[in-house]
Protein backbone atom coordinates (compact mmCIF):
# COMPACT_ATOMS: atom_id res chain seq x y z
CA UNK A 1 0.00 0.00 0.00
CA UNK A 2 1.44 3.63 -0.68
CA UNK A 3 0.49 7.01 0.40
CA UNK A 4 1.15 10.18 -1.00
CA UNK A 5 3.22 12.92 1.50
CA UNK A 6 2.03 16.13 2.09
CA UNK A 7 3.05 19.54 2.28
CA UNK A 8 5.29 20.91 5.44
CA UNK A 9 4.19 23.93 6.54
CA UNK A 10 5.39 26.46 9.48
CA UNK A 11 3.28 26.00 12.49
CA UNK A 12 3.40 29.89 13.10
CA UNK A 13 1.81 30.99 9.67
CA UNK A 14 -1.02 28.20 9.58
CA UNK A 15 -2.18 29.47 12.96
CA UNK A 16 -1.31 32.67 13.19
CA UNK A 17 0.04 34.79 10.22
CA UNK A 18 -2.07 33.68 7.33
CA UNK A 19 -5.62 32.96 8.99
CA UNK A 20 -4.93 37.09 10.29
CA UNK A 21 -3.74 38.35 6.75
CA UNK A 22 -6.93 36.74 5.31
CA UNK A 23 -9.34 37.04 7.83
CA UNK A 24 -9.97 33.47 8.72
CA UNK A 25 -9.86 32.03 5.00
CA UNK A 26 -6.50 30.87 5.29
CA UNK A 27 -7.88 28.77 8.14
CA UNK A 28 -10.77 26.84 6.26
CA UNK A 29 -8.47 25.90 3.01
CA UNK A 30 -5.73 24.98 5.69
CA UNK A 31 -8.64 22.49 7.67
CA UNK A 32 -9.76 21.05 4.17
CA UNK A 33 -5.85 20.33 2.85
CA UNK A 34 -5.12 18.76 5.94
CA UNK A 35 -8.09 16.38 6.00
CA UNK A 36 -7.43 15.97 2.06
CA UNK A 37 -4.15 15.15 3.09
CA UNK A 38 -5.46 12.57 4.87
CA UNK A 39 -7.37 10.92 2.79
CA UNK A 40 -4.55 11.13 0.35
CA UNK A 41 -2.05 9.61 2.49
CA UNK A 42 -3.72 6.23 3.80
CA UNK A 43 -6.69 5.42 1.42
CA UNK A 44 -8.46 3.54 4.58
CA UNK A 45 -8.76 7.38 6.11
CA UNK A 46 -12.64 7.86 5.21
CA UNK A 47 -13.00 11.74 5.00
CA UNK A 48 -14.87 13.99 3.24
CA UNK A 49 -12.38 17.42 3.57
CA UNK A 50 -15.81 19.53 2.26
CA UNK A 51 -17.91 18.35 5.34
CA UNK A 52 -15.19 18.97 7.71
CA UNK A 53 -14.80 22.30 6.88
CA UNK A 54 -18.69 22.41 6.57
CA UNK A 55 -18.80 21.44 10.09
CA UNK A 56 -16.70 23.47 11.49
CA UNK A 57 -17.88 26.59 9.96
CA UNK A 58 -22.01 25.97 9.61
CA UNK A 59 -21.87 23.71 12.54
CA UNK A 60 -21.30 26.29 14.96
CA UNK A 61 -24.97 26.89 14.61
CA UNK A 62 -25.76 23.49 16.21
CA UNK A 63 -22.20 23.86 18.51
CA UNK A 64 -21.64 20.31 18.75
CA UNK A 65 -19.90 19.64 15.13
CA UNK A 66 -17.01 21.51 15.22
CA UNK A 67 -16.05 19.80 18.11
CA UNK A 68 -16.64 16.39 16.75
CA UNK A 69 -14.57 17.08 13.62
CA UNK A 70 -11.64 18.70 15.03
CA UNK A 71 -11.47 15.92 17.55
CA UNK A 72 -12.12 13.67 14.06
CA UNK A 73 -8.87 15.28 12.62
CA UNK A 74 -7.24 14.61 15.63
CA UNK A 75 -7.92 10.26 15.68
CA UNK A 76 -6.97 11.23 11.75
CA UNK A 77 -3.83 12.48 12.40
CA UNK A 78 -2.71 9.41 15.47
CA UNK A 79 -3.80 7.28 12.58
CA UNK A 80 -1.40 8.52 9.95
CA UNK A 81 1.47 8.56 12.37
CA UNK A 82 0.82 4.52 12.71
CA UNK A 83 0.45 4.11 8.85
CA UNK A 84 3.91 5.71 8.61
CA UNK A 85 5.68 3.48 11.30
CA UNK A 86 5.44 5.81 13.96
CA UNK A 87 4.17 5.74 17.77
CA UNK A 88 1.09 8.11 17.36
CA UNK A 89 1.89 11.27 19.27
CA UNK A 90 -1.46 13.41 18.23
CA UNK A 91 -3.69 13.28 20.85
CA UNK A 92 -7.05 14.29 19.84
CA UNK A 93 -8.80 15.24 23.05
CA UNK A 94 -5.56 17.87 23.08
CA UNK A 95 -6.78 19.60 20.35
CA UNK A 96 -10.26 20.15 21.42
CA UNK A 97 -8.94 21.63 24.12
CA UNK A 98 -6.86 24.09 22.47
CA UNK A 99 -9.52 25.25 20.51
CA UNK A 100 -9.99 27.30 23.88
CA UNK A 101 -6.28 28.50 24.39
CA UNK A 102 -5.84 31.05 21.84
CA UNK A 103 -7.06 28.37 18.68
CA UNK A 104 -4.29 26.75 19.08
CA UNK A 105 -5.80 23.69 17.61
CA UNK A 106 -4.02 24.29 14.22
CA UNK A 107 -0.78 24.85 15.46
CA UNK A 108 -0.61 21.29 17.23
CA UNK A 109 -2.25 19.48 14.24
CA UNK A 110 -0.04 21.36 11.80
CA UNK A 111 3.89 19.80 14.06
CA UNK A 112 1.90 16.67 14.42
CA UNK A 113 1.23 16.95 10.58
CA UNK A 114 5.22 17.87 9.71
CA UNK A 115 6.30 14.79 12.00
CA UNK A 116 4.73 12.42 9.91
CA UNK A 117 6.03 14.33 6.70
CA UNK A 118 9.32 14.37 8.04
CA UNK A 119 9.54 10.49 7.80
CA UNK A 120 9.51 11.35 4.07
CA UNK A 121 12.09 14.74 4.35
CA UNK A 122 13.91 13.41 1.18
CA UNK A 123 10.63 13.28 -1.03
CA UNK A 124 8.60 15.71 -2.52
CA UNK A 125 4.63 16.85 -1.32
CA UNK A 126 2.92 14.80 -3.91
CA UNK A 127 5.19 11.99 -4.57
CA UNK A 128 4.17 8.02 -3.33
CA UNK A 129 5.44 6.28 -0.48
CA UNK A 130 5.29 2.97 0.75
CA UNK A 131 3.48 2.66 3.97
CA UNK A 132 4.55 0.61 7.09
CA UNK A 133 1.15 -0.29 8.17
Amino acid sequence: MTGVVGKTRNIFLVWLVWPLITLGIYHLVWYFKVNREARDFDGRIEVKPGMAVLAITLGWLVIVPPFVSIYNTGERIARMQRTAGMQPTCNPWIGVILIFVFGLYPLYYQQEMNRIWAQYEHLEEGERVPLAV
